[in-house]
């Protein structure tokens, strides 16, 4: 591409910050490529957080557009096949109204980017957070519309930096704490995703969701929380099940999980648990039953999503897991547990059964078992899916029940453990 004037580089490092590799020539080359309004005097700030630097600079959209791609992989080295980027809303109406903007010929600003050309080198410019300005202003310029736009252009970022950008570019759009799961998921390597496509709960090549959302892939948070309670479960002796404190935990998401790296501390072959395994193919073939069983069925005049989707309420999921951990070295109960999914006259979980259950402390507005995910709903799911495995005879409208008053026996029993302690 031809210089139309020299490019001028002007570095801007605080005092004290030192050891930085030179990347004078890396700028000049986005300068030469992209032409900025900037290109005289371009000036390279330092974040002194993370040590990356940037400059901030207009160009043309009919020089943004062509050099320029939004289909960005997080660690482009390890695992250049999954995206940071959440999914490209087109249809909704702060995207329209985006648009109709740039139609109108609006100079937009802030469209965050990485100038990287160890990948992908056609499209020097790997737009990082903007996603949908960016979008809006292409489809402008098939329209004629060449604006100047405003883009934050980063250089040399490592992992770390490129992970810490991808979030604070995010924050206008306000990032979905699973979709930051995610990207702190990928930053840490590929194990858990490699971990359920092998189990099945995420298919082939496919990443986590951005969001949680019905009849949609799972989250980070839901594959955390299972693996969590399955290991929780396996702490848990089954012969003292009646006298011990059962409540499943979930995940953090949106921020550090300290429990979760921790079990990653201690176990390091988990992702090679043979049982752990097993547990993950029964749990998605019980969802999977779950779904096929209501699928076509109506509830109240409608397609009962709720029932179809009944295994990944957080309740159901977690205690699930945990009652898989607790039977690990029960061949016997762990079989009846894995074959909730094979129960016929009804879906495997009963979802309908479920939602009528209750007691005498629930408030006027519970739904019923599977709605909630509090600690109380968990409690009283891991007391229904043990229960179960005594017979296996599948879930009951009684053994529902039973579970339910179970539970609350075994609260109290442990509150009064705990006050003789104190005597």
């Amino acid at each position: 591409m031809p210089v139309h004037h020299k490019v001028s580089v002007v570095d801007v490092i605080p005092s004290g910050v030192t050891g930085l590799p030179d990347i004078q020539a890396m700028v000049i080359e986005f300068g030469e490529r992209f032409q900025p309004l900037e290109s005289s005097k371009l000036h390279v700030l330092v974040d002194t957080r993370t040590m990356a630097r940037f400059c901030e600079c207009h160009v043309r959209a009919s020089r943004l557009i062509p050099l320029s791609t939004i289909d960005v992989p997080l660690d482009p080295d390890e695992q250049a096949d999954y995206r940071a980027n959440r999914e490209m809303l087109l249809d909704h109406a702060a995207f329209q109204k985006m648009l109709a903007d740039a139609k109108a010929r609006r100079a937009f600003s802030d469209i965050v980017c990485e100038y990287n050309t160890s990948f992908d080198a056609e499209h020097p410019l790997k737009v990082i957070g903007g996603q949908h300005r960016h979008e809006a202003i292409r489809q402008a310029l098939e329209e004629g519309i060449d604006e100047y736009q405003g883009i934050k252009v980063y250089f040399k970022l490592d992992a770390e930096q490129r992970l810490d950008v991808q979030l604070i570019s995010n924050t206008n759009i306000a990032v979905s704490t699973d979709l930051y799961d995610r990207m702190q998921e990928t930053i840490a390597g590929p194990n858990l995703r490699k971990w359920c496509q092998e189990v099945g709960l995420l298919a082939d090549k496919q990443d986590f969701a951005d969001r949680r959302q019905r009849a949609a892939a799972i989250t980070v948070r839901d594959a955390r929380t299972f693996i969590m309670n399955y290991y929780s479960g396996t702490a848990v002796d089954p012969m003292k099940f009646d006298s011990t404190e059962t409540l499943p935990s979930l995940s953090q998401s949106g921020g550090p999980d300290e429990a979760w790296e921790e079990l990653k501390a201690k176990g390091p072959k988990l992702w090679d648990d043979p049982k752990l395994k097993q547990a993950g193919r029964e749990f998605r073939l019980l969802a999977q039953a779950q779904r096929q069983a209501i699928q076509g069925k109506k509830q109240k005049g409608r397609p009962s999503v709720d029932f179809a989707e009944k295994a990944f309420n957080f309740a159901v999921l977690s205690a699930w897991a945990f009652v898989a951990g607790i039977l690990q070295n029960n061949p016997v109960r762990l079989k009846r547990h894995f074959e909730l999914k094979s129960q016929t006259g009804h879906d495997p979980l009963n979802a309908a059964a479920l939602a009528k259950a209750r007691h005498k402390t629930d408030p006027e507005n519970y739904r019923g078992l599977g709605y909630r995910t509090d600690g109380r709903e968990r409690g009283r799911m891991v007391e229904v899916f043990f229960l179960q495995t005594e017979k296996g005879e599948g879930l009951t409208k009684a053994l529902i029940d039973l579970a339910i008053k179970k539970y609350h026996a075994k609260l109290a029993m442990l509150e009064v453990l705990r006050a003789q302690e104190k005597v």
